[in-house]
């Protein structure tokens, strides 16, 4: 393991009741012993959960002294509204966002104002200057609609260039993607961090079609090994606990960094891998 104590950080998810946010609360806060990075926030496609983003955002930002990164997706919404949120979330003191072109929900037909994320980046630099740390995804197995590796690596190299200051991934399994996608990445003069996200294993069912729709890779090993547990919920969430902390260690003996993970909004996963991790 490295000398140096890899940052980590967490995402969330918004949700849909008060009741909820109290519980997320309380998850956030055996997170925060770790001395997390940052908290992420997601939002929903096309801007559905928007207002629920921005609550859970300042009741995190109420209760927590670290940065709190909400996502901003650019689907489906105009510079207006995007300039209200900005600045309500400058008076709110974040200072960190997670910008993604985001993905329209069934049926919905208009893309809004902005046609891609390195869009909505050069739009933020050009109201609020170098104010927010801007974070941007990236896909170590590219982007299920890109056409060639190439055109992905190229589209992530246009949001840096807009004034991304770091990238987080897609969630993987097989560690020589993210190795050689830092590799390309470096190659085209990309010389952001590039954080891996990491996703804790509990429900092996919705994590395939997840997958499916993602473009994330299931090695056929896993698979395997995963159908044979059946329906074994603890015997999953065991075999993939220690799936993911051996993940980990590799990623950080090649100089990772960071990790970032996929919470669910559950906290035992994720402080188990990390408690393997030593970084508990």
């Amino acid at each position: 393991m490295p000398n140096q104590k890899p940052k980590i950080s967490f995402e969330f998810f918004p949700p849909n009741s008060e009741e909820k946010v109290i519980k997320l609360i309380i998850t956030a806060q055996q997170f925060a012993k770790l001395a997390p990075d940052f908290f992420s926030v997601t939002y929903g496609a096309g801007g559905s959960t928007k207002e629920n983003t921005k609550h859970t955002v300042l009741q995190l930002a109420q209760n927590f002294k670290f940065p709190i990164a909400p996502h901003l997706s650019c689907v489906g919404t105009t510079k207006r509204e995007i300039k209200k949120l900005l600045d309500e979330y400058i008076q709110a003191g974040i200072k960190v966002l997670v910008t993604i072109r985001g993905d329209l929900p069934s049926g919905m037909c208009d893309r809004g104002e902005f046609n891609y994320a390195n869009d909505l980046i050069a739009f933020i630099r050009a109201e609020t200057g170098n104010h927010f740390q801007i974070k941007v995804a990236a896909y170590p197995e590219f982007h299920p609609e890109a056409k060639t590796p190439i055109t992905d690596l190229n589209n992530l190299k246009r949001k840096v260039d807009q004034g991304a200051s770091a990238a987080i991934t897609q969630y993987f399994f097989n560690s020589d993607a993210y190795f050689h996608f830092r590799d390309d990445c470096q190659r085209l003069g990309i010389n952001i961090p590039i954080i891996p996200g990491i996703m804790p294993i509990s429900n092996w069912e919705k994590l395939v079609k997840f997958s499916k729709i993602c473009g994330a890779e299931l090695p056929l090993w896993l698979c395997k090994r995963m159908d044979s547990l059946a329906n074994n919920h603890n015997a999953i969430c065991d075999y993939g606990c220690e799936v993911i902390t051996k993940l980990c260690e590799r990623l950080l003996h090649h100089d990772v960094k960071e990790l970032h993970f996929y919470s669910l909004n559950q906290a035992s996963l994720a402080l188990k891998i990390c408690k393997n991790l030593n970084l508990v």
